[in-house]
């Protein structure tokens, strides 16, 4: 099969699909022109941000048996339209998981017991302990939205700390176990201290966590945001934080962020944004540049992942080819 990379991935995945017979185009620089222009010869796409796979691109892709996601977000692809055309989708959140559940715990217990401020001020010649007493998460009751590959990989991490999971998710049922509570939603907000949104960027996710959300919860409570930006209404969620609704905000993604992940939106227009300057400036948060699921080791998995299912999706159509 003709197989476009539009992203760079993992060298094992470009090496393996080449090693299997198929012929990788490196699409790394085609613009949506090119890629409008090529699709119609293509087989396979594989693809992480860079580019939107609409309606007007997968219209022109009439051979087009697959298109392979290098990690778990599908939001840059019409995945309902993909489906109408029989072009199977294919994501890989089993290989970052893991990553996303790490970085969530870290950045947790970096901001309940002020690391990063006291760290600065130690280098700084700064030596102040009462100021920087921190809160335990041991005892602390954690709301999960979303518990797929990425909700339950962190509730997995927090095992160890003694706390309380309760873990919502609008498509699971029975998913609890001793250590995890299924709950509904107002669950939740009755008893958090902690909330964690594990959802992926949809019509119904799109700033679901806004003003009347976060208003909902009866105490106060640390905000981690590790799914998109998207979901979360960012004006809102400062305002709770200036009125100590929001004790903190662990941010790995950030509403002004592109449909590319290697940058933020409208280059830099935000920048002045009030809102943003509060965020930048807060101790009470903790940002990252969309990297939870990026370590060197998801790196890897997310490609052998996508060999996995690439593998079994062409032998069960290789009578096609």
């Amino acid at each position: 099969m003709k197989i476009l990379f539009i992203d760079t991935c993992h060298p094992f995945l470009l090496k393996t699909l080449n090693d299997d017979g198929h012929f990788c185009i490196e699409g790394y620089n085609f613009s949506y022109e090119e890629i409008l222009n090529l699709v119609p010869k293509i087989n396979g796409i594989v693809i992480r941000s860079r580019i939107q796979l609409d309606k007007k691109i997968l219209e022109c892709a009439g051979n087009l048996l697959f298109i392979a996601r290098a990690g778990a977000g599908m939001e840059s692809i019409d995945v309902d339209f993909a489906k109408s055309r029989n072009i199977v989708c294919l994501n890989s959140p089993e290989g970052n998981r893991d990553a996303v559940g790490e970085h969530a715990t870290g950045m947790l217990l970096s901001l309940m017991n002020n690391l990063n401020r006291a760290d600065r001020q130690v280098r700084n010649g700064v030596w102040i302990r009462d100021e920087n007493r921190g809160h335990e998460l041991q005892g602390k009751t954690v709301g999960l939205i979303g518990f797929g590959n990425m909700g339950s990989s962190f509730a997995a991490k927090l095992r160890g700390f003694d706390c309380e999971i309760l873990a919502y998710d609008k498509y699971k049922k029975r998913f609890g176990n001793d250590l995890i509570k299924v709950s509904s939603l107002q669950e939740i907000f009755e008893a958090a201290d902690v909330l964690s949104i594990h959802v992926p960027l949809t019509e119904d996710t799109e700033y679901f966590i806004d003003n009347d959300f976060i208003n909902k919860f009866s105490k106060k409570f640390y905000f981690i945001n590790t799914s998109r930006g998207m979901c979360v209404r960012t004006d809102d969620l400062v305002k709770n934080m200036k009125s100590g609704k929001i004790i903190g905000a662990c941010l790995d993604v950030i509403e002004y962020e592109d449909l590319s992940f290697e940058k933020f939106s409208g280059s830099n227009s935000f920048i002045n944004n009030p809102s943003w300057q509060y965020l930048i400036s807060s101790d009470n948060v903790i940002l990252s540049p969309h990297i939870a699921g990026w370590t060197y080791e998801s790196h890897e998995k997310i490609a052998r992942v996508l060999v996995g299912k690439i593998r079994e999706l062409v032998g069960s159509v290789s009578t096609k080819y």
